[in-house]
């Protein structure tokens, strides 16, 4: 798997910073021919806000009972089918099968190698044999019918989270994608139905919430030595140039055609789901409207010009996304929330993930902390010294194995634990949603020169209600 510059600091860019090889022509370059199957979200405002803004100030009606606090079935084994076997879905089957009580059992991809490869190593696991799926772009659709499943995986590009999730919720499955949940709103709010419909949970694999740092902030807050919070940031701030313009890596190229297609924040929700879970945003706090700007689209054209050669296929885009966008999140609490994207300039990674509050606030990259009655005179203190507040995950794991820092595995090891105890899990169709929705309205903000765009109450009215989230006690075994 490609690595980022830092491994805590860089998770998965894309559904799988596999978007190098989780390609498949079939799953890319298809799609991004064919406008990529929204609608014309990106030609004109009016276009792209059908039907999506059109749903943001009142919710439809609900389609069953709301998932919150919904536990999963407890089960001796977790069974697992993973759609899509590129770099991401490729290197997590790694941590699946290093999970106690989870078999995989069945795989999709429609590049047969790929899913030779992780069958393989199914094997080599000393694991029954996978079934295997690679008959096409559909041939997810019979892995999610298969009546010995409890759980699908979905790592594929982006533009096909929504069909693949919505399969797996009709065919009975618990499902779990690489983030963004889906491009429209319209799609999320069928998502968050089918999920109250089919008492299945739908959930974004939002691995940033399980850094060392994050669950250390998030418990600090919790337990109020941030004071009355009021501000947060996250963002992802990742120079992706080379990689979008490597043929080997988003093939299609579909990455660097989202570029082409929408001015908004493409991918905020590794920002947005750790400062959301700080924030209690869903359990007692809720995000009401976002406001974006966005700069000119200049990177990367500069970067064609400098590194592509005459005739290469590049030369015929326009792109149109914005090279930083900045949106303002305001909470009903008057709580605000900066998010920022940018990843076709030169910078150093960054998820800025920072927190503020009546007591002082905590910035990353570098981390550093401010906190009375602990520091003084404008110097800032030591994050380290803090540790005493680590989540119990990391105090269990304080080595984890797998990319990003470990965070990845902390985030397998805690659904597959939450499915095998039957436990409600840490965070659900409705977060997913939430942390999704910016992609869409941010694009329409920017239109818009700004205008605040409402986000829609997912939960229907149950936001107003504290419960857990990632802080959930440690469970018995």
């Amino acid at each position: 798997m490609h690595e980022a510059p830092s491994q805590r600091h860089a998770p998965h860019d894309d559904p799988n910073e596999a978007g190098p090889s989780r390609r498949s022509v079939l799953w890319t370059a298809g799609a991004a021919g064919a406008g990529l199957g929204l609608g014309g979200l990106s030609s004109t405002p009016a276009a792209a806000a059908a039907p999506a803004a059109e749903g943001t100030a009142a919710a439809p009606a609900a389609a069953g009972r709301t998932m919150i606090g919904v536990p999963f079935e407890r089960r001796g084994t977790v069974r697992v089918g993973i759609i899509g076997l590129g770099n991401r879905g490729g290197s997590m089957i790694d941590l699946f099968l290093a999970m106690p009580g989870v078999r995989v059992v069945a795989l999709c991809d429609p590049v047969k190698e790929k899913t030779a490869k992780a069958a393989a190593k199914v094997t080599a696991a000393g694991r029954p044999a996978p079934a295997v799926y690679t008959h096409g772009e559909h041939d997810y659709e019979n892995l999610c019918a298969r009546g010995d499943l409890d759980f699908v995986y979905a790592a594929t590009p982006w533009d096909r989270h929504f069909e693949m999730a919505k399969a797996a919720l009709l065919h009975g499955k618990h499902v779990g994608v690489e983030c963004p949940l889906a491009l429209r709103l319209d799609q999320l709010w069928e998502l968050v139905d089918l999920s109250e419909r089919t008492r299945r949970h739908c959930m974004q694999l939002e691995n940033c919430c399980y850094g060392r740092n994050e669950m250390r902030v998030l418990r600090m807050a919790h337990a109020g030595l941030f004071g009355e919070l009021l501000h947060g940031a996250g963002a992802y701030v990742h120079d992706l140039r080379g990689l979008m313009f490597d043929p080997k890596y988003y093939e299609g190229p579909w990455r660097r055609l989202w570029h082409t297609r929408l001015r908004g924040d493409l991918y905020p929700n590794h920002g947005f789901g750790p400062v959301a879970g700080y924030m209690g945003l869903n359990r007692g706090d809720r995000a009401v409207r976002i406001s974006s700007m966005g700069t000119p689209a200049l990177g990367l054209a500069a970067y064609r010009s400098d590194h592509m050669p005459a005739g290469d296929a590049s030369w015929k885009e326009s792109y149109i996304g914005s090279d930083r966008t900045i949106s303002l999140v305001q909470t009903t609490k008057g709580r605000v929330i900066r998010l920022e994207h940018d990843v076709s300039t030169p910078h150093p990674y960054s998820r800025i993930n920072s927190l503020g509050g009546t007591k002082g606030l905590f910035e990353d990259y570098p981390e550093r902390i401010y906190l009375e009655p602990d520091h003084s005179n404008d110097e800032w203190g030591d994050f380290g010294a803090y540790a005493q507040w680590d989540h119990w995950l990391w105090k269990e794991h304080a080595n984890p194995p797998g990319g990003h820092g470990g965070m990845d595995y902390l985030l397998v090891f805690r659904l597959m634990q939450c499915m095998r105890l039957g436990l409600v899990p840490d965070f659900d169709v409705y977060d997913a949603a939430t942390w999704t929705a910016p992609v869409p309205l941010s694009d329409l903000s920017i239109k818009a020169n700004g205008a605040p765009q409402e986000i829609p109450d997912f939960t229907r009215g149950l936001w107003k209600k504290a419960r857990p989230g990632m802080d959930s006690p440690k469970p018995e075994e």
